[in-house]
């Protein structure tokens, strides 16, 4: 009886640093997930503040004569596309944030045809409501991009800190498992063709 009272000890220590290693790991992940979901909402704010700027830029837009009544459709239709994919960051798959992802570069490149398109426009370009417009949202844009490094810095944090050692045998008992990040727009990596002939 006394040789197993030295055992019982050694089992007793060995289970309570087992506990107490497996509850601040779990906490760690915890903090993690909230930084990921709180970077998240960030993003989704930047989007949501370029999407609220699109119904006075078309409005503005509508106000020019002979304006592509397409391109301000398509536009709408983008802003309608980007709007209604909603995702859960703690739970979000690869797939549903590229989907994500894709509605949001489709109104960009929306954004930037309308603007593009309105180079053709002097009387529109001298609008001061349309020149606010569009130093909205050169600067909404940059708070986007910065959202999104914010995003993926946090992203990547959380996926080290469950992968490596010790935290991944923590990891998979308390359900925390990988997270996307965002990824550059397909053919990003190409400089655009600039023709001036």
């Amino acid at each position: 009886m006394r040789s197993l009272v030295p055992i019982a000890i050694f089992l007793i220590i060995v289970g309570g640093i087992a506990f107490l290693g497996s509850w601040s790991y779990q906490n760690k992940f915890v903090n993690l997930d909230e930084t990921v979901n709180r970077a998240f909402g960030d993003l989704q704010s930047d989007y949501q503040r370029r999407a609220d700027l699109i119904p006075n830029l078309v409005n503005t837009v509508k106000g020019a004569a002979n304006f592509e009544q397409e391109t301000l459709t398509a536009l709408t239709q983008a802003r309608a596309r980007a709007t209604s994919i909603t995702i859960d960051p703690s739970t979000a798959t690869p797939e549903q944030l590229q989907a994500f992802q894709e509605a949001q570069s489709g109104l960009s490149q929306s954004l930037g045809r309308l603007l593009m398109i309105s180079e053709n426009y002097p009387q529109l370009r001298a609008s001061e409501n349309f020149k606010e417009l569009q130093v909205q949202l050169e600067g909404t844009e940059n708070r986007i991009k910065v959202a999104r490094n914010k995003y993926n810095a946090a992203v990547s944090k959380y996926n080290v800190g469950i992968r490596t050692f010790p935290g991944n045998l923590f990891a998979g008992l308390f359900g925390f498992s990988r997270k996307p990040q965002f990824q550059a727009d397909e053919g990003a990596q190409n400089a655009p063709n600039v023709n001036f002939n």
